[in-house]
């Protein structure tokens, strides 16, 4: 049997091995080219990832801070309409909150808007204050809604003497009941306190305003003019 000469058996190895060394690189080049692609790939999905959190993120904010935390909308309306009327405006977001956590509806009793404002409150206020042009309607309109909110506010302020317990108690629980818990509370020798409030959902609502006054006075300094 005859053998190839040496230098033909060297030229057929060293093919093979040329062959074997294209092969690899060839399949090297194959992987960077996967590398690359996987990085582009990741680098548009960042894109696209950035660009719909910038878009949807005040939104997805938003419904998370409703179901967990503490929302705020229309800080400057509150800080002016506060302003004009005397009021904390960390007192008129708790109320808001208390009232539909900056979501505004229509309630099953008629009250509209942010800070639910009845029709028939709304048209008394717009008397006493000078309001001719004020329709019911206006009441979805954020700015009215909390320029009227504070109005009686303040109003409720100054018929119980400053007293934010018995303010905030009529608010929510109607003058007529308050002025009557103040009377029994004052011919018992003391003020109204929260805990003497009769009506559970009053009570609950007094104190859940002034909790929460706190806390948008402390989280939200800056916008709320605190600072």
């Amino acid at each position: 049997m005859s053998h190839p000469p040496v230098s033909a058996a060297r030229r057929a190895g060293a093919g093979g091995s040329a062959r074997s060394g294209a092969r690899e690189a060839a399949r090297r080049r194959q992987l960077r080219r996967r590398r690359r692609r996987r990085v582009a790939l990741a680098a548009v999905a960042f894109v696209i990832i950035g660009v719909v959190v910038v878009l949807t993120e005040p939104a997805a904010r938003n419904a998370v801070n409703r179901e967990f935390g503490l929302p705020l909308s229309y800080p400057a309306i509150i800080r002016h309409e506060a302003a004009s009327e005397h009021l904390s405006p960390a007192l008129v977001a708790g109320v808001i909150y208390a009232e539909t956590k900056f979501d505004p509806r229509t309630s099953a009793a008629g009250a509209i808007g942010l800070m639910q404002i009845e029709p028939q409150t709304a048209l008394f206020l717009a008397k006493r204050s000078g309001g001719t042009t004020f329709q019911v309607d206006d009441l979805d309109k954020p700015a009215i809604n909390i320029a009227y909110g504070c109005y009686y506010l303040r109003y409720l302020l100054d018929e119980y003497h400053g007293n934010v317990v018995l303010a905030l108690a009529a608010y929510n629980g109607g003058e007529t009941n308050v002025t009557r818990w103040e009377a029994g509370a004052r011919a018992a020798g003391h003020d109204l306190t929260i805990s003497e409030i009769p009506f559970p959902e009053t009570r609950d609502y007094v104190s859940r305003v002034l909790h929460v006054e706190r806390q948008y006075r402390s989280n939200y300094a800056r916008q709320l003019g605190y600072q």
